[in-house]
C-alpha cells in the first residue's frame, strides 16, 4: 500500500477559464437551449405536479388525524431514531474508507471500489433478502441467540445502513479527492504522525463533506423500504417506519393517511436537501451543490 502522489491545486491564474455564453447567440444556439430547457422543464413539471397532487388530495384534517394515530407516531419516532443512528454509523465508516481509497494505491483497490458500489446498483429487495439469509447461517444464528436482530429494531438500522453507507462513502471519497495533499505532507515533515496529520489537518478540511455525507445517508435511510420489508417485516408498533407505514395504510385502503405520511416524508427530505445546499461541501466537492 503506497500513498498516492500529491495533488497540488493550480494557482487561480493557471486554471482553465470559466466558459461564458457568446454575447450574441445564434439561431442554432437558441434552438439548442430551448430544446434542453424543454426536456428539463418536462421532468421538473412532472415532479411539481406529483407534489401538488399529493397536497391537493389530502387536507390538514387528514394530516392531523394521521399524527394522532399511535402507530404513525411510533413510526415517526422509530424512523428519526433509526435514520440518525444510520447516519452516524455511515459517517463513522465512510470517513476512513473514503480516505483510504483517495490517498492510497494498493492491490485490489479497483475490486474494493466496485464492491462498495454494490448496494447502489442492487435492487433493495435483494439486499434485504441477502441480510435475511446471512442471519440464517450458523454465525448469524449464534449472534442472534445473544442479540436478536432479524425482525427487530436492530434489523431496521442494519438494513438502512447497508444502503445509506454506500452513498456516504462515495461522498467522502469525492471530498478527500478535492482536498490537496500538500498541507498533510507539510504536517508530516514538521514531525506530525500520520494520525495527527489526519485529525488536525485533513479532517477539519473535510468537515463540509462529512456534513453532506451524514445528511445524504440520513435522507437515504428515511426512504428505505425494500430491505426493511424483507429483513425487518412491517409489524405495527415494532418495526414500523414511515415507508412501511405508507405500505400498511395502502394495504388497508386508507389512502388519505398514506398520502399524509408521504407528505411528512417529502417535507423531511426537502429540509435535508436545503441543509445540504446551505451548509454542504461546496468547496470539498469542488462544485456548488
Amino acid at each position: 500500500m503506497t500513498p498516492a502522489s500529491p495533488r497540488i491545486a493550480p494557482p487561480p491564474s493557471a486554471r482553465a477559464p470559466v466558459a461564458t455564453p457568446p454575447p450574441n447567440p445564434t439561431r442554432a444556439d437558441r434552438v439548442f437551449l430551448a430544446g434542453i430547457a424543454l426536456l428539463g422543464g418536462c421532468y421538473l413539471l412532472v415532479l411539481l405536479a406529483m407534489l401538488v397532487a399529493d397536497a391537493a388530495y389530502t387536507s390538514p384534517a387528514h394530516l392531523w388525524a394521521a399524527l394522532r394515530s399511535p402507530e404513525i407516531r411510533y413510526s415517526i419516532h422509530l424512523s428519526f431514531l433509526s435514520c440518525t443512528l444510520t447516519a452516524v454509523l455511515s459517517v463513522w465508516v465512510a470517513v476512513p474508507i473514503g480516505y483510504l481509497l483517495s490517498r492510497y494505491r494498493f492491490p485490489g483497490r479497483a475490486l474494493v471500489d466496485a464492491i462498495l458500489d454494490i448496494p447502489i446498483v442492487l435492487p433493495p429487495l435483494v439486499i434485504g433478502l441477502s441480510l435475511l439469509i446471512l442471519f440464517q447461517t450458523a454465525p448469524g444464528r449464534a449472534l442472534e441467540r445473544w442479540f436478536p436482530i432479524t425482525y427487530a429494531i436492530p434489523s431496521v438500522i442494519l438494513a438502512q445502513f447497508m444502503v445509506a453507507c454506500a452513498f456516504a462513502v462515495r461522498t467522502m471519497r469525492a471530498t478527500f479527492d478535492h482536498i490537496s495533499t500538500r498541507p498533510e505532507h507539510v504536517a508530516l515533515t514538521l514531525g506530525c504522525s500520520r494520525p495527527q496529520a489526519f485529525w488536525w489537518v485533513v479532517l477539519p478540511e473535510a468537515r463540509r463533506g462529512i456534513l453532506t455525507a451524514g445528511t445524504l445517508a440520513w435522507a437515504r435511510a428515511l426512504g428505505e423500504f425494500g430491505p426493511i420489508l424483507i429483513f425487518s417485516g412491517a409489524t405495527r408498533l415494532k418495526t414500523e417506519v414511515l415507508p412501511t407505514t405508507v405500505f400498511l395504510e395502502l394495504s388497508v385502503g386508507n389512502l388519505e393517511a398514506a398520502v399524509a405520511v408521504s407528505l411528512l416524508m417529502v417535507s423531511a427530505a426537502v429540509a435535508v436537501l436545503l441543509l445540504i445546499r446551505t451548509f454542504g461541501a461546496q468547496e470539498s466537492l469542488g462544485r456548488p451543490l
